[in-house]
């Protein structure tokens, strides 16, 4: 137990599986690859909307975004987008390459979102609503393990995560978190409204990424 918790802590690596595509800006990969990629950013969106429906604190990302709004006077989408765009432009000095993964993700995961937010629940009480945040938060990292283990290019953000890990070699745990934090502490500091549910997210999502990693390289060797 205590060792695979420290290997969890420190993992490094994105597992290579049989099902994984060997590059990620890869036209024609094996439709199990596809399979996989689509069921892991089914999970993704599944756990994102549960943050939502938790309702005591948007992401960390959102935070950033909302900031940026308060200080720039730009809408929320205008924020989004332009933020995204940083980022996409910092992956050329970390060598990070895009995908139909990288494509997917901006798409199936918002889709997944907007359906699941009219059938999952809105608990009332803190209690259900801080277990629904661990759920969500478990379910992201499982579907992260799933579509970065497709290896077909990750999300605008997760990008820039795999993009600093192959450059400094840092455990995944410790840099997701690292840049969560960042996010939420630049987010806040820009007038972004924070919840505990933030916080919580901010604080886990990178041990849990790498558990879904952990998970996925055990299970599907």
């Amino acid at each position: 137990m205590i060792k695979n918790l420290i290997y969890i802590l420190t993992l490094k690596k994105i597992p290579k599986l049989y099902w994984s595509s060997e590059y990620e800006f890869n036209l024609k990969p094996k439709k199990i690859t596809i399979l996989y990629l689509i069921f892991g950013l089914f999970l993704f969106g599944i756990g994102e909307a549960l943050l939502i429906t938790a309702n005591i604190g948007v992401s960390p990302w959102f935070v950033l975004h909302q900031g940026l709004a308060f200080k720039t006077g730009y809408t929320i989408g205008i924020t989004t987008f332009i933020v995204s765009v940083v980022v996409l432009f910092l992956w050329f000095p970390l060598k990070q390459k895009p995908g139909i993964g990288t494509i997917l993700n901006a798409i199936f995961i918002s889709v997944v979102i907007d359906l699941s937010l009219f059938i999952l629940p809105y608990p009332k009480e803190f209690l259900f609503q801080l277990i629904q945040v661990f759920i969500g938060i478990f379910i992201i990292g499982i579907g992260s393990g799933y579509y970065l283990a497709a290896n077909l290019g990750p999300g605008p953000r997760d990008g820039l995560m795999t993009g600093i890990n192959k450059q400094t070699n840092k455990s995944i745990a410790l840099i997701r978190t690292l840049i969560e934090l960042s996010a939420v502490g630049v987010g806040f500091y820009l007038g972004g409204v924070l919840g505990i549910g933030t916080i919580i997210y901010a604080v886990f999502i990178g041990f849990s990424v790498s558990f879904g990693l952990f998970f996925v390289g055990k299970f599907y060797k």
